[in-house]
């Protein structure tokens, strides 16, 4: 099996970073360049459909491309931490710098601090400006300025849009990934692209419940890439995988060819069970349309294993104007609107920061197997955002970091 991942990064980043990883067998790159960071999202919009994976050649354009909503396949990003700023201490070190006073832009205090202490290097005089999304290349230069004019002897920057603009001004070093940081971030995003697959070869079932005959059913069936049968009268059986459904549904979201089937026969409900099995896929969309058929008379439902149930809108959902729309969000990933709101509270007490299940569950005062329960619900409804995992410190699972967007 080959892989194709698309590398995104600035134009003297990206061969490197690709000839890396094709040399792990099975996988080739396609490379995407820039010239500034701003044109990442419309780089990802116009190559997304030909890669099955991305690898960022650092935080900045893959944050770009994630709050640009572009990020429907794997995607990781190369840490600039560890191994790739030890290496950029010794090269300042052995170029004659004081590496004690430098500013350094996109890494936060904490990991530099762990790396140059680590390093016998002392931190009280290097400052930091960690990456946020708000952030322009245009802060990121003033930032330096400032510090340079405090006393800072170096730049070091990730931006290499940052380092085109100081390197006139003032002794800049720009930060490139180290090989191990590369093999590093593509063994996550292959580990993601190879779950990926697997879920995505899940067989989905669906049943569909439609008075008078399956008019324009087949063809609907057609473009999810399945097959049709009759199941019991006005009952069809539609047989396809989690990969076509995911995609049709804008990632179990909405299914537009409900409101079109209504349009033809009045009454429409739809139930998809995904499971490990044919059996199990079937008993799952038998629960689904049973659900289906409580809710309305023109509703779709996907059940999943664990008791999670997914109400799909019949178009494509327009972004919310918050409290409104969470009555639907609510009845869509089974969850109660007083849960909701408090999901909201922890959001914005944590910030940028992403949040772990223990911490959900200490902050709503639940078991931990049931934040993770809630937390995969709301992935699969596209509002939380897996982002890795974080060593548990046990010798348990660990524990994995999820950013909340709803």
């Amino acid at each position: 099996m080959t892989i194709e991942i698309g590398v995104v990064g600035p134009h003297d980043l990206v061969d490197d970073v690709a000839a890396i990883c094709e040399e792990q067998p099975g996988v080739t790159a396609r490379r995407l360049h820039y010239d500034h960071e701003s044109q990442t999202p419309a780089l990802v919009e116009a190559h997304r459909a030909q890669v099955e994976a991305w690898l960022f050649t650092g935080v900045v354009p893959y944050t770009l491309a994630r709050e640009a909503n572009m990020l429907t396949r794997p995607a990781a990003f190369v840490d600039y931490t560890g191994a790739t700023l030890l290496q950029a201490a010794v090269r300042l070190l052995r170029d004659g710098h004081d590496v004690t006073r430098i500013s350094i832009d996109t890494i936060t205090g904490a990991d530099v601090a762990t790396t140059f202490t680590e390093a016998g290097l002392p931190v009280d005089r290097v400052r930091t400006l960690p990456y946020r999304g708000s952030l322009s290349s245009d802060d990121v230069v003033a930032f330096h300025r400032r510090q340079h004019a405090a006393g800072a002897q170096v730049a070091v920057t990730c931006i290499s849009s940052v380092h085109e603009v100081l390197r006139h001004e003032m002794p800049v070093f720009r930060l490139a990934p180290s090989i191990h940081s590369v093999r590093t971030a593509l063994r996550q995003v292959l580990l993601a692209a190879n779950s990926q697959a697997q879920e995505d070869a899940q067989i989905a079932l669906g049943l569909a419940s439609l008075p008078g005959g399956d008019d324009g059913l087949l063809k609907e069936v057609a473009a999810l890439g399945g097959t049709l049968a009759r199941f019991a009268p006005d009952t069809y059986l539609i047989v396809t995988t989690r990969g076509p459904l995911h995609d049709a549904t804008g990632g179990f979201t909405a299914l537009p060819m409900l409101r079109r089937l209504a349009d033809r026969h009045g009454a429409v409900q739809i139930g998809f069970g995904l499971g490990r099995s044919a059996a199990e896929a079937e008993n799952l969309a038998r629960r689904a349309l049973s659900r289906a058929r409580r809710v309305g008379s023109t509703t779709a439902v996907l059940s999943l294993r664990g008791e999670t149930d997914i109400v799909l809108e019949s178009t494509t959902p327009t972004p919310p104007p918050a409290e409104a729309n969470l009555a639907v969000i609510a009845q869509r990933v089974g969850l109660s609107v007083p849960t909701l709101l408090r999901l909201r509270e922890v959001r914005a007490a944590a910030g940028d920061e992403p949040l772990t299940s223990r911490e959900v569950a200490e902050q709503l005062h639940i078991q931990q197997r049931t934040a993770r329960r809630m937390l995969h619900r709301l992935e699969l409804a596209g509002l939380a955002e897996r982002l890795g995992n974080l060593a548990s410190g046990s010798s348990g699972r660990p524990l994995t970091l999820y950013r909340l967007t709803v």
